[in-house]
């Protein structure tokens, strides 16, 4: 077993069900137990800036299936809840990332583990280190503490909107 950490995100329809709906399926998925996941953070979009706010956080699971695998998984729970593919960092009724798998690096053309923006995102930082305060990013060497407090973006466009569900 694998101790894995997903980013999710949603800023279109329902969000809150988006992500509620995600969570559920992944709980629901043969390998894979749900093990913790973080607050629901509002956020200022990223990339594309021209779209609503997003509500993201993290989920920690604990899976037997291989990256690939399970990038395969989160991609068909993402087409189950209705995500529609647009622009690069666009809009989106749902959105999984595989941030960090145990302390795996892979780059493959599919798959990059650790994610590789993940250490400069404050709606990423912030609910992993709510959930592993002490985790440490497999090539940075530092725990994810370190890498949010090192942000120099701005603090006050990540609030807590909603406390955890399942």
């Amino acid at each position: 077993m694998h101790v894995v950490y997903i980013g999710f995100g949603s800023n279109i329809g329902d969000r809150l069900a988006h992500i509620q709906n995600a969570i559920h399926a992944l709980s629901k998925t043969e390998g894979i137990t749900l093990q913790k996941i973080s607050s629901v953070y509002k956020t200022d979009p990223v990339g594309y800036e021209v779209q609503a706010e997003f509500l993201n956080g993290v989920a920690a699971i604990q899976t037997s299936l291989p990256p690939l695998s399970l990038l395969h998984t989160l991609k068909n729970i993402e087409t189950a809840i209705g995500r529609q593919h647009r622009i690069r960092w666009g809009p989106r009724e749902i959105d999984l990332d595989i941030l960090i798998y145990g302390d795996l690096c892979l780059e493959t053309e599919k798959l990059v583990i650790p994610h590789a923006e993940m250490h400069r995102r404050r709606f990423v930082l912030a609910p992993l280190a709510e959930i592993a305060p002490d985790l440490v990013h497999p090539v940075l060497k530092e725990d994810v503490q370190i890498l949010l407090a090192r942000l120099d973006d701005d603090k006050s466009a990540l609030k807590a909107e909603y406390r955890c569900f399942l």
